[in-house]
């Protein structure tokens, strides 16, 4: 079992920064490829960042150069860097929790942190 709580959602005005922050507990951090996605009142979840276990990075096009997923493995925590948020970036962000391994998934989520930018 892996417990992740997402914190340093708020609201922002466009151009502006802000970094999300997702403590998890409970596992082995260090085995779990961590996500960000986001939700959108009326649109579906989407997969923003993404960081694997070994630090490799992958991002949605929409966020790449502005957002910056990062993990600190003796923290057991993963972070979003968002920069020059733009009103499209609001949302309620969720951290995910992934591992794969002989064929069995584990999925974890946090509670979601909203993050509202303003124009």
């Amino acid at each position: 079992q892996v417990q992740l709580v997402e914190s340093g959602g708020g609201l922002v005005q466009a151009g502006g920064s802000l970094r999300l922050s997702c403590a998890a507990s409970g596992s082995i951090f260090s085995f779990y490829a961590m996500n960000w996605h986001r939700q959108a009142p009326g649109k579906q979840r989407e997969l923003v960042a993404a960081i694997t276990s070994g630090g490799n990075t992958n991002y949605v096009d929409s966020v790449k150069g502005r957002f910056t997923i990062s993990r600190d493995n003796a923290k057991n925590t993963v972070y979003l860097q968002m920069n020059s948020l733009k009103p499209e970036d609001t949302a309620v962000y969720y951290c995910n929790a992934h591992r794969s391994y002989s064929g069995t998934n584990w999925d974890y989520w946090g509670q979601g942190t909203q993050v509202t930018v303003s124009s």
